[in-house]
């Protein structure tokens, strides 16, 4: 929306002309007088936090204005998260339970693909022989499909395979993207853009090769393999332009387009009455991430894409494609069995001493000078652990470790992560943290909840 448009929307708002208020997630400061209820749909998506200032948490905020006017907050989510469920189990909120699809639909079924297996038999494309096979019967059928690729651009990093260089970005320690549209290398942090590499700046080679892929590789090879059929493709790329994801999801529907081919956004929500095929490229790109999450980030997604399949009348089907079949999320993402995936993943997360079962509080220090945040770091965990000792707060202290991309807009980063009960104790140890020209962020998890 315009700033225009979001004032009238305000004003409707904040004179009680709309009864119901739709948005994203800071709807949730809407200036509602007479508010009835609260709800939050997809309640375990991570898009409720705010990661950029005012950084906040649209949930937390929901759960306050709650209890403030003593109205109802409703949490939906067909893969909840698993600190939501932990305290329904705990009786500390109420379970309301749905044990069948919209319109009564089936479940579909799901298969899973060993990519190992079609490595082997020299099928070295990113469409196994099943999923080929499946594909080719929707469009005969007249059939639509999705397909679904968490990751967007051509190819994820480019090296010379003479003297082994990648192609950097000059301002965030992380490999260029290949995109053969606007033939230009990005970066998908800072936005910093080159023309495609065909001599090595290196080693002046020419042996320049393009690896991994995205949703435009992908939608390159469909194009290939089924010439004949119509695609359209939804990530980031594609829906630069003001309204422009409702009109690639209303010409996927409205066209009757063979193949939809997207990232996470193609996902969550959509009702496409004639989709009876999902395919998911690579299901092994989120679980093993650095967060302690990926297992449940995985399953939610699976289950999540899996539920575009058969939505009407006619049984749905899903295939998995998978390096690593036997992994439990996998097996419980086949079954669509989310109570099996909670009691095993509930189980490691106490063991491991993770949320539900602890908060989590992460220090992000960042500076220009590289030399300025490896020493800040150093200071602030003496400083934490001095406290400690000295007044015998019960947390668990981890050293600073450089973050998973150590540096983005040439800023250099670090991080220190403290395992701990969010309390006075807490905010008092952390509220003495001040150290020269650094940045310091402070993100914690509730995982109590509360």
């Amino acid at each position: 929306m315009s700033i225009g448009e979001r004032y009238d929307q305000w004003y409707k708002i904040k004179n009680g002309i709309a009864k119901i208020v739709i948005g994203t997630r800071s709807a949730i400061f809407s200036p509602v007088d007479n508010l009835g209820i609260i709800i939050i749909d997809e309640e375990h998506d991570d898009s409720y936090k705010s990661e950029t200032a005012p950084r906040y948490d649209a949930k937390q905020i929901a759960r306050y204005i709650a209890k403030q006017k003593n109205v109802p907050l409703v949490l939906g989510s067909a893969t909840p998260e698993l600190g939501s469920y932990y305290r329904a189990q705990k009786q500390d909120i109420m379970l309301l339970e749905l044990n069948t699809r919209a319109n009564n639909a089936s479940l579909p079924d799901v298969e899973i693909v060993d990519l190992r297996d079609e490595l082997a038999s020299g099928n070295k494309t990113m469409i196994s022989r099943k999923l080929y096979k499946e594909i080719k019967q929707n469009i005969e059928n007249k059939k639509q499909t999705i397909l679904f690729l968490n990751r967007r651009g051509f190819s994820t990093f480019v090296m010379c395979r003479d003297c082994g260089y990648t192609v950097k970005c000059k301002n965030c320690n992380i490999n260029l993207t290949y995109h053969s549209k606007d033939k230009k290398l990005k970066c998908h942090y800072c936005g910093y853009e080159i023309k495609e590499l065909k001599i090595c700046p290196e080693c002046g080679s020419k042996n320049i090769r393009y690896f991994g892929a995205g949703t435009q590789k992908l939608e390159a090879q469909i194009n290939k393999i089924f010439p004949n059929a119509t695609t359209i493709r939804m990530d980031v790329d594609t829906v630069t332009k003001k309204n422009s994801h409702e009109k690639i999801l209303n010409k996927f529907k409205e066209e009757n387009i063979d193949i939809l081919i997207g990232t996470q956004m193609i996902v969550k929500g959509h009702h496409f009455p004639n989709v009876t095929l999902v395919g998911v490229i690579a299901a092994d790109s989120s679980l093993n991430i650095d967060d302690f999450r990926s297992n449940e980030k995985t399953f939610q997604i699976l289950t999540q894409v899996a539920g575009r399949a058969g939505r009407e009348k006619e049984k749905g089907k899903v295939i998995i494609q998978t390096y690593n079949p036997d992994n439990f999320v996998i097996e419980c993402s086949k079954q669509q069995n989310y109570r099996l995936f909670y009691e095993t993943e509930i189980g490691l997360r106490k063991q491991l001493k993770y949320p539900p079962f602890c908060d989590i509080i992460i220090i992000g220090i960042t500076s220009r000078d590289e030399e300025e945040v490896i020493e800040t770091s150093k200071k602030i965990h003496q400083y934490l652990k001095d406290r400690l000792l000295k007044e015998n707060i019960g947390i668990i202290l981890y050293p600073p470790v450089p973050e998973v991309i150590d540096k983005i807009k040439n800023e250099f980063r670090r991080r220190i992560i403290i395992k701990c009960k969010f309390d006075n104790n807490i905010i008092d140890l952390l509220s003495g943290i001040k150290w020269g020209q650094v940045q310091i962020r402070f993100f914690y998890g509730l995982g109590t909840g509360q």
